[in-house]
């Protein structure tokens, strides 16, 4: 009988990393806005060659020619922007797959920017998600990046998962799966960005910081390197929408998280977060404000 025990004590146990997962937000942004077809709301903006859309699933990839980005039609003043997105396995070290919001574009060397990066891994180590926010960032090297980064609860190279960012005049919030992973909250115009940016993807070559902080480089050998994108959404108030558009919510009402999705974060940040830029000795905090207590 002990041994019988054992054995179902064994087999219940979890067997992976990605057992575990983070409580219900109760509330799922994602199913309040519908998905728009990729041409409507989307062009190319590079590597058109290595573009291929199916049935509004875009796969886009990265080989020792080129890589491929895309970008929105339209400008916005806030939103929420969503996509489902599934990775390539093995080896995709010094590759980056981005989601993203930025104005680059219109303001070179002084931009804007709020991502959602899947920095690439070797063999048998998880992807890492890192969001980052720049604030009217320079061309000249001093660009003063905000990032969090996490390993997810699952591997995102099983299937697709939801990845979004709900951008208001009063918060950023990062959400995996409709679970909220951050809150950038608006505690300064200096340290907030306010001006119209475009939603962009893209993957593409970053080894010189990727991995690892450039340890590991991207290895053509196991080219192409491969994302896929679907379910997308961009909804709220464009660039040109009347000054009485509100902006979307990313909770049942307007005040911000609820109690459980706050409750949802905290765990996701307890257990799957592995660094936190205000919590880095080595930065200098007198460049993030918002890091003070």
């Amino acid at each position: 009988m002990a041994l019988f025990l054992l054995l179902l004590l064994i087999l219940m146990a979890p067997s992976s990393s990605y057992a575990y997962w983070p409580p219900s937000p109760g509330y799922w942004p994602s199913s309040k806005f519908r998905t728009m077809n990729f041409y409507k709301g989307f062009r190319n903006l590079w590597g058109a060659q290595h573009q291929r859309l199916d049935q509004n699933a875009l796969t886009i990839w990265l080989d020792r020619t080129s890589g491929s980005g895309f970008k929105s039609v339209r400008p916005f003043r806030s939103g929420y922007f969503e996509a489902s997105i599934r990775l390539q396995p093995g080896y995709t070290a010094g590759v980056i797959t981005a989601f993203y919001l930025s104005n680059n574009e219109a303001h070179p060397g002084f931009h804007d920017e709020v991502d959602i990066e899947f920095l690439g891994t070797t063999f048998g180590k998880p992807y890492t998600l890192q969001t980052n926010v720049y604030i009217r960032g320079s061309g000249d090297g001093k660009i003063i990046g905000r990032e969090m980064k996490f390993h997810l609860w699952f591997d995102p190279t099983k299937d697709f998962h939801h990845y979004a960012i709900l951008w208001s005049p009063k918060e950023i919030i990062f959400l995996v799966d409709d679970v909220p992973i951050r809150r950038y909250p608006r505690k300064s115009a200096a340290t907030f960005p306010l001006r119209p940016m475009w939603l962009y993807g893209s993957i593409w070559d970053a080894s010189s910081w990727a991995t690892e902080d450039g340890k590991y480089k991207a290895d053509y050998r196991y080219q192409p390197f491969v994302a896929r994108y679907t379910n997308f959404k961009a909804a709220g108030c464009t660039a040109y929408a009347p000054s009485w558009c509100r902006p979307v919510s990313a909770s049942p009402y307007r005040g911000g998280l609820t109690r459980q999705q706050h409750r949802a974060m905290k765990w996701v940040q307890a257990h799957h977060m592995v660094y936190n830029y205000c919590k880095d000795p080595k930065r200098n905090h007198a460049l993030t404000p918002e890091c003070w207590r």
